[in-house]
């Protein structure tokens, strides 16, 4: 299956890591010790398009602060692993639920804990501030960095890809 446009056609589930995927990878603490993110209004955007044309959307990060539930929720997002030591095992838990395979599944990561999902999904996506060994992986590199615009870069690749077509 080496083609972007098949590919694409199969994906049910767009997946995303949240440190240099939904943000651009700082994290700020206030000097009560309350972990600070900023996403991006646009990238935000992205992902609501994605839900709207039916696309089942989740979060799957290693780390866990409540910001990150706030942003889902915010998007409507109602899949969000956090704490996620091992990725993939938090992936084949929600492709359980949808009886899902690999094919079906985009995912959006930035760096080596990401490798495990990205080396099976069936689209692969970064952005352009990746780890190296990241982007040697994935069928896209977005010419945006992360939480600066990547997020909706993949998203409209995808939407693309679909043109009128509405999942069920």
């Amino acid at each position: 299956m080496d083609n972007l446009e098949e590919r694409i056609s199969k994906i049910k589930l767009v997946a995303f890591d949240v440190d240099g995927v939904l943000t651009n990878g700082e994290i700020i603490y206030s000097e009560s010790g309350e972990e600070i993110k900023i996403f991006n209004a646009k990238d935000g955007h992205g992902v609501v398009m994605l839900n709207h044309k039916g696309f089942i959307t989740a979060i799957i990060t290693a780390r866990q602060t409540p910001i990150v539930d706030r942003r889902a929720k915010d998007l409507g997002i109602t899949h969000v692993y956090q704490g996620a030591k091992n990725k993939l095992v938090a992936l084949q838990d929600l492709m359980g639920k949808y009886n899902l395979d690999y094919s079906e599944i985009a995912y959006v990561g930035d760096d080596m804990p990401d490798v495990c999902i990205l080396e099976r999904a069936g689209l692969a996506f970064c952005p352009n501030d990746a780890a190296e060994e990241v982007k040697k992986i994935c069928h896209f590199i977005s010419s945006k960095e992360g939480g600066r615009g990547a997020v909706r870069e993949i998203s409209d690749f995808i939407l693309s890809g679909i043109k009128d077509k509405t999942l069920v």
